[in-house]
């Protein structure tokens, strides 16, 4: 009996690692598991201790998190040190550091930068101008020995190329999330401001890993309450608690709020008791919020109001609410997300016609924040006109982590390549060429703030995201907000390696799966240049036959224009004449459909069908082929990750491979209702040797979702 017992016990001891290894996803890339011998060896060499000056809850968090990266990694954790030795890592300013330990150029990094560097006498040392700094660098190193890279040889310096880097949380005062597809929002108002879950600081931590610095909380769509006294002191305790990690919390105004809550009889941003009363309301954020970062703003779009409703320019309403923040260092990001139904013209040009005018009418604490493209967060666009066609006002790159458009949280679709994309784009404006990214840093402003906002994917699941691939967006974003030139396949790579396996084979399959994981979303659902032929208002698969709603920019048939003779949006001068919003050079290139790149090729065209594609198909065969196309990449990345099953732990691997059967059967979906659609709006027969839809049309357009997530 004894025997059989102690049996059992062992039995038990030998599973438990086994037990401990299953994952949920709640760690995200800051996992820190084990690394193989020669790695842990390294990183013991290393960080046998820590010294560090005791300033400061920054520096504490640092010192923290180096402590729980290390015992993950090897299992063993560094001893505190008072003074510099081989084998220690040391953290410093150049006020702290030993002068043989103080890196050269170190000033140069700015208040945020920092310098990681093996020392020939054995030290490594963490060294920057501030604390915030010291963490950054602290996750620096974390991240250079979690991916496994040779630490006696490390030698890194970096700084953040853009000011501002903040995720924007379309978080409702209820906890329901707009476009969030990861449960409620991680904000728990109704225990704030007395409970303070834990989730806060992971969250804290998570964004401090990537240099995000700051955080909207609430909702583009506000609500008056926010700014009242029992919400300010909620945001000031989000606030205590994300400081540490160098974030400053942000709150979305509704641009009525005074007149709304009934303490001004007008919102008009040029009546004195208006300006008066904003100037109140922020003196009184900032006593409870010291180093609040100021207001984000959606105003006259959707039906939100704002300076208009008085006769007054966007500059008007931002440069009232960049008085009441100025002499508290605070900005005001002022959303160009604008689109009036009384106006006919093409969506796609209404912010560049609004805004443009208004350039260099802007306090200098005001940044205009733009979306990437000109619709709405589609799979693909082109990049926003307005980029570079504002030199005298800075301009914010506002990108979508969550998936709206993208197959919510369920399809695999990595948005590096996406966000890559936009701001790699040349918009031509200077000679030899300046990028999306050079107008994010500043390039036409030199002395302005910059910045870069992501709508966030986060939430109260366990995965924070929706699923573990996900995850990636949200770090992808962070990354590019520090260094809006880095590579998005690097990223992948450097994600991937810390959230499922260092193995190299394995990597090089992971991220390849990532870099064409959007290109497969795009073909499946909106080939050659299609755009916004989603269900309406939730955005949940294919819905391009809609055309009875009340706003004509509302309906996909808007966008796709097909009928008897072609399809696609014109627009050149012979349409909207919206590609004149760009400058001249690509104007040209793209007012010519064979001169234009064929993934834009319909968004600034209309063709007939028959028009003459360079693979030698006509436009309705090559239309098909695309997303026949979509449908074997959605199948590949399938198959893909089934071979990965030994390198990934057993339960992420099969909640990946869940949601990429419902990938698999909802890329069938898109292609066979789509190619259903056009086919019966173009009377034209399917291309030789292509699969016919698996139902009748009307059976793909009875289709209902009442009850999508996301809908807030």
């Amino acid at each position: 009996m004894w025997t059989k017992a102690l049996a059992a016990v062992l039995a038990m001891a030998l599973l438990a690692p086994a037990l401990a290894q299953e994952e949920d996803g709640y760690d995200l890339w800051l996992r820190y598991r084990p690394l193989p011998q020669a790695g842990r060896d390294d990183v013991l060499r290393q960080a046998q201790a820590i010294v560090a000056p005791r300033s400061s809850a920054t520096v504490q968090a640092a010192v923290t998190e180096l402590r729980r990266g290390v015992q993950g990694m090897t299992g063993q954790a560094p001893a505190d040190a008072a003074q510099p030795r081989a084998g220690a890592i040391v953290l410093g300013t150049a006020a702290t550091l030993p002068p043989a330990l103080l890196p050269d150029g170190l000033a140069a990094l700015g208040r945020e930068g920092y310098a990681v560097r093996r020392m020939e006498s054995g030290e490594t040392v963490i060294a920057a101008n501030t604390d915030i700094g010291l963490l950054y660098g602290a996750f620096a190193w974390l991240r250079a020995a979690n991916t496994g890279m040779p630490l006696d040889r490390l030698d890194e310096r970096s700084a953040p190329k853009l000011q501002l880097r903040v995720l924007n949380h379309w978080d409702n005062l209820d906890r329901t999330v707009e476009r969030g597809y990861a449960g409620e929002s991680i904000w728990n108002w109704w225990a704030l401001p007395d409970v303070r879950d834990r989730r806060y600081t992971d969250y804290a931590r998570a964004n401090a890993s990537l240099g995000i610095n700051g955080t909207v909380l609430n909702n583009v769509n506000s609500k008056p309450e926010i700014l009242t006294a029992p919400w300010i002191a909620k945001a000031a305790a989000l606030a205590d608690v994300l400081r540490p990690y160098g974030i400053r919390v942000y709150l979305s105004a509704r641009f009525s709020t005074p007149l709304e809550l009934k303490e001004t009889a007008t919102a008009d941003p040029l009546a004195p008791e208006v300006a008066a009363w904003w100037a109140r309301k922020a003196d009184e954020i900032y006593r409870a919020i010291p180093d609040f970062g100021g207001f984000l703003v959606k105003a006259n779009s959707e039906g939100q109001p704002g300076p208009q409703d008085y006769h007054r320019s966007h500059a008007d309403g931002a440069n009232m609410l960049a008085a009441a923040v100025a002499p508290h260092g605070g900005v005001v990001m002022w959303r160009a997300f604008v689109y009036a139904a009384e106006n006919p013209a093409d969506r796609a040009r209404q912010a560049y016609d609004e805004f443009t005018p208004l350039d260099g009418k802007f306090a200098k604490n005001v940044l205009v924040q733009v979306k990437n493209g000109p619709i709405d967060f589609q799979p693909r666009e082109p990049f926003h006109p307005l980029f570079g066609a504002m030199p005298k006002t800075p301009l914010v790159m506002e990108f979508q982590i969550t998936k709206e458009y993208l197959g919510y949280a369920t399809h695999l679709a990595y948005l590096g390549t996406m966000f890559e994309e936009a701001l790699r784009s040349d918009t031509a404006r200077a000679p030899g060429g300046l990028t999306v990214a050079q107008v994010v840093e500043g390039a036409q402003t030199p002395g302005r703030p910059t910045g870069m906002a992501g709508v966030a994917n986060i939430g109260s699941e366990r995965t924070w995201s929706g699923s573990h691939f996900d995850q990636a967006n949200w770090y992808a974003y962070g990354r590019l907000a520090w260094n809006p030139q880095a590579s998005s396949r690097a990223i992948a790579r450097e994600w991937a390696a810390q959230t499922f396996t260092r193995e190299p084979r394995a990597l090089d399959d992971i991220v390849g799966m990532m870099s064409m994981s959007r290109e497969a979303v795009v073909n499946y659902m909106t080939p050659l240049g299609l755009h916004h032929i989603m269900g309406t208002g939730h955005h949940h698969g294919p819905a391009p036959w809609v055309a009875e709603l009340a706003r004509p920019d509302w309906n996909p048939v808007y966008y796709h224009k097909a009928d008897r003779n072609g399809i696609g949006f014109d627009r050149t001068a012979r349409g909207s004449n919206a590609l004149a919003q760009y400058a001249p050079a690509i104007a040209r290139q793209y007012g010519d459909p064979r001169t234009t790149p064929e993934p834009l090729l319909l968004w600034f065209h209309h063709l007939p069908w028959d028009y003459a594609m360079p693979s030698g198909r006509t436009l309705w065969a090559e239309l098909v082929a695309r997303y026949d196309l979509g449908v074997t990449q959605a199948q590949a990345l399938r198959t893909r990750w089934a071979a990965l099953k030994p390198f990934v732990d057993a339960r992420r691997h099969e909640d990946v491979a869940a949601l990429l059967d419902v990938q698999v059967k909802e890329a069938q979906w898109w292609r066979d209702a789509c190619v259903a659609y056009f086919a019966s709006v173009s009377g034209r027969p399917l291309p030789a040797g292509t699969k016919r839809p698996a139902l009748p049309l009307e059976r793909y357009k009875a289709l209902q979702f009442p009850y999508a997530p996301g809908r807030g």
